[in-house]
């Protein structure tokens, strides 16, 4: 019997899906984490085959403890992993302490988690880059901003999501920025004008993708979090043939086998000196699923389990569930306090069946997909803007 951990299996809480349906195809499924046994769901203690809590996961020799223990109890570990961003570095580190071959070693995670070194990766892939520079000082930023003009976009090289990250529009913005306590790398790119869009995929041992599909974020999430407004993504119906194009070039130049990655675009909406309107320019990749409740949101607009697909490259390197009929899956975030000209029970009424879920988004959460979501399935562009305007519309 295989035998896999699970760090994190908690959070977040949909992730009990992908260990259900490892245990479903005869793993013996172990997790790691910190919330207290008692606090797990039901469907997740019944996912699990053991579980091992640390006070912290944020402490290594306390995670590092427990994987041994598991190993003394049931031989050597198979595959060790999270499926989230935050932790990248520290499966990496701990796959590579106790040789589990099957993910990420140490020596792997610069150019997948730094930026300014993904860029050589989607060079390789002959995607086009924004032009970068690495923040030191003014005068040496300025002479960037001399060649690219402003807007210019400075984030943390190695950040996750859209914390911390800031437009600066002219040269006060950017004395204030360089004026703060910055502790870390911060990359400084050119401005692209454009809608994020992402090419999703799972693949097998051999690179080959076994699934695939794809989102619009059609506003940026740097200004859901620093103006604290809604999010809006959505699952797209059918994804553009070059972005499947770049997608699988993009997978074949940073190796990725045996993995759930979510890579992120932007589709020129002018002509810019790096495209035309319509061409899709690199913006970074994720090597893990798309966050939150996305995965769900797949299965929705592919009408099939990609929990299933994700287990079955696990198991057997391949898989034999399809997919049905395509739709799009919209997420609306609403955030608290904003006054919606159709309130919370009338957006439910109004949409019926094709709204298919509702809830609070988890605090941990919330900065980048505010407080309450809507998740709704349409099968139209009409319906898609509509949707979105029903959701989004303030008072």
């Amino acid at each position: 019997m295989k035998n896999f951990i699970y760090l994190s299996p908690n959070f977040p809480d949909n992730h009990w899906n992908f260990i259900r349906k490892l245990k479903d195809n005869g793993l013996r499924t172990l997790g790691i984490g910190d919330a207290p046994y008692d606090e797990l769901t039901d469907d997740l203690k019944g996912s699990l085959d053991e579980y091992y809590k640390v006070s912290s996961l944020e402490n290594y020799d306390e995670v590092y403890r427990a994987v041994a223990f598991f190993i003394y109890k049931y031989g050597p570990i198979d595959w060790l992993e999270t499926n989230n961003e935050y932790w990248l570095e520290r499966d990496a580190k701990l796959r590579t302490a106790f040789h589990i071959t099957s993910g990420f070693q140490e020596e792997d995670m610069p150019v997948v988690k730094y930026k300014s070194r993904m860029k050589e990766k989607y060079a390789k892939a002959k995607v086009p880059v924004a032009r970068f520079h690495m923040v030191d000082n003014f005068e040496n930023c300025r002479r960037f901003i001399d060649e690219v003009g402003y807007p210019v976009i400075v984030k943390p090289d190695n950040g996750v999501g859209a914390a911390h990250t800031y437009r600066l529009k002219n040269d006060e913005d950017l004395k204030n920025f360089l004026a703060t306590d910055i502790t870390e790398p911060y990359i400084m790119e050119e401005y692209i004008y454009g809608e994020v869009v992402s090419f999703d995929s799972i693949t097998n041992s051999k690179g080959e993708v076994i699934f695939y599909t794809g989102n619009v974020t059609p506003n940026s999430l740097m200004d859901v979090v620093n103006d604290a407004d809604n999010c809006v993504f959505y699952i797209r119906k059918e994804v553009p043939k070059e972005l499947v194009k770049i997608g699988k070039r993009t997978l074949k130049a940073f190796g990725i086998k045996s993995r759930m990655c979510h890579f992120e675009y932007f589709c020129l909406d002018r002509d810019q000196h790096i495209g035309k309107k319509g061409d899709f320019v690199a913006l970074e990749v994720n090597m893990r699923p798309s966050g939150g409740i996305s995965p769900t949101m797949m299965n929705y607009a592919n009408e099939t389990d990609i929990y299933e697909i994700w287990a079955d490259m696990i198991a057997y390197d391949q898989t034999d569930k399809g997919q049905g009929n395509k739709h799009n899956c919209i997420f609306i975030g609403r955030r608290d306090g904003k006054d919606f000209v159709l309130p919370h029970d009338e957006y439910i009424a109004k949409y019926g069946p094709k709204m298919v879920m509702t809830g609070r988004v988890p605090d941990a959460l919330s900065n980048t997909m505010a407080n309450t979501m809507y998740i709704g399935l349409v099968d139209t562009d009409e319906e898609v803007r509509e949707f979105i305007k029903d959701g989004c519309q303030t008072k």
